[in-house]
């Protein structure tokens, strides 16, 4: 037997109720969203929170075109500025970007290099935009250690009372050490008396990783067709529902994203349990 769900009309586009309490919200957070002029089939409450991006495919896309990769890095940070405009208009509160791993070190050096100053420039010429939109910036994983910290730190200062949306790059990032990390710090604590080891539960935990304050992801896109999540938010991904594209990163663009976002909306999400009419 299937349970009514009490609804109402916006703009002529019927939703539930708990879609017309979420448009409220995506609103309180960013009062440009607008999320049913894009999808006017989805109701607001089935649209994600947080999406985390896993953004590959930059130097098969270069190497197509007969250029060296990092021609794919910089048409990719234009993917990313479609993608940042295009979750403001959905009401996503936070987009979480893998942007550098700490696996990706082992590139050639000129690689590295050229990535790094990509960042630079992009974190030094977006900083006054994400002010004038209302986006925090926030950076995860050991990103003080890159050559771009000051450009970064500059960007995330900038933002900091921002009050809007929230993009939170990964930056010199791996999960396992997030999770260590955490780790040490809460045994530091049990060690010197500051801390009951029986007081330690998921959400104190969850309060020691780099993204604390942020919601979990609920959907996790990766391009390119990859199948893994490569080290990458391990435990804020548990519950997540995964989208996989073969779409090159810098050819993802605002009908990918609504691509995956209708993927998303059309899921059962049960964490565990069972659909009323299972």
């Amino acid at each position: 037997m299937k349970h009514s769900v009490p609804s109402s009309e916006i703009r002529g586009v019927v939703i539930s109720d708990a879609g017309r309490d979420r448009l409220a919200q995506m609103r309180r957070v960013n009062p440009n969203a607008d999320p049913l002029s894009l999808l006017p089939e989805i109701d607001p409450a089935r649209i994600p929170r947080h999406i985390a991006i896993i953004m590959d495919g930059n130097g098969r896309w270069a190497r197509s075109k007969g250029f060296p990769r990092i021609f794919g890095h910089r048409n990719g940070a234009s993917a990313v500025r479609r993608t940042v405009e295009t979750c403001g208009k959905l009401g996503v509160e936070a987009l979480t970007l893998y942007s550098f791993s700490s696996e990706n070190w082992k590139r050639p050096k000129h690689e590295i290099d050229a990535l790094m100053e990509l960042c630079a420039l992009y974190c030094d010429n977006e900083r006054e935009e994400l002010v004038r939109e209302n986006i925090r910036l926030i950076a995860i994983g050991r990103w003080q250690d890159l050559p771009a910290a000051d450009a970064i730190e500059r960007a995330v200062q900038a933002t900091s009372r921002c009050t809007g949306p929230t993009l939170c790059l990964a930056l010199n990032y791996g999960s396992r050490d997030e999770i260590l990390r955490a780790v040490r710090s809460i045994a530091r604590d049990a060690r010197d008396g500051r801390l009951d080891p029986e007081a330690i539960d998921e959400t104190l935990f969850a309060s020691r990783l780099d993204t604390a304050g942020l919601p979990d992801p609920d959907l996790l896109i990766r391009t390119a067709g990859e199948r893994r999540l490569s080290n990458y938010l391990l435990w804020q991904l548990s519950y997540a529902e995964i989208h996989v594209t073969d779409v090159l990163w810098p050819d993802f663009d605002r009908d990918a994203l609504l691509a995956a976002v209708r993927d998303y909306a059309s899921r059962e999400r049960r964490f565990g349990g069972l659909t009323p009419e299972s």
